[in-house]
């Protein structure tokens, strides 16, 4: 466990997905959230359109932001990585009550997991919180669109305040440590039904 001046954070670690948990907060879902998609000046300009048309499907309400380079003091030079826990506490310093924002990245990102100092992961995102983070770095070369677009669902979902399912066909589910996303299809009822009582609005993907 960590702690700040403004977070605790409980942070449960995956290969593929993670979130960091805060406390809860008053969330009025009766008014719809903005999704901010955040481009790293690293990330494929064509997958931030790609990615964006996908997440339109399952939630409308999504705006483009201009690119903007990753914060200098999530740098880790001793593994060229970027620390995922510093990217998303910059977002979250960004981004206004009423809108989430999700930094895309195509470079290498990881956390503190046990003993672990600095282990490679796919994505971060409070839970709930404002901000997340996903990352191609780590996927298969074949496909790579459509797990990323999972590997950022995923962390959105986080952000509204869900955890991992157990169903394994389910974007929410737990990656044990690989990479699942080619297993998943959707959100299982569950989740789904979660998501749809926060104003989410679901369309064929």
């Amino acid at each position: 466990m960590r702690s700040s001046n403004l977070y605790v954070l409980v942070v449960t670690l995956f290969l593929a997905f993670s979130c960091s948990e805060k406390p809860p907060r008053p969330i009025d879902s009766s008014q719809p959230m903005t999704i901010l998609i955040q481009p790293f000046k690293d990330f494929n300009s064509e997958t931030v359109t790609e990615t964006a048309k996908k997440i339109r499907k399952i939630y409308p309400n999504v705006k483009i932001l201009n690119t903007i380079d990753l914060p200098k003091n999530a740098y880790y030079r001793d593994r060229n990585r970027y620390r995922a826990d510093s990217i998303i506490k910059f977002l979250d310093s960004r981004t206004k009550e009423g809108f989430v924002t999700i930094g895309l990245t195509s470079k290498d990102i990881s956390v503190t997991k046990g003993k672990v100092k600095d282990y490679g992961i796919m994505g971060l995102g409070y839970r709930p919180g404002k901000a997340c983070v996903a990352s191609k770095y780590r996927l298969n070369k074949n496909n790579t669109d459509d797990q990323f677009f999972k590997i950022a669902i995923h962390e959105l979902g986080h952000t509204q305040g869900l955890k991992h399912c157990p169903e394994k066909t389910c974007f929410m589910r737990d990656a044990e440590g690989g990479n699942p996303t080619d297993e998943e299809t959707d959100f299982c009822h569950k989740c789904k039904t979660f998501l749809i009582n926060k104003n989410w609005k679901f369309n064929s993907i």
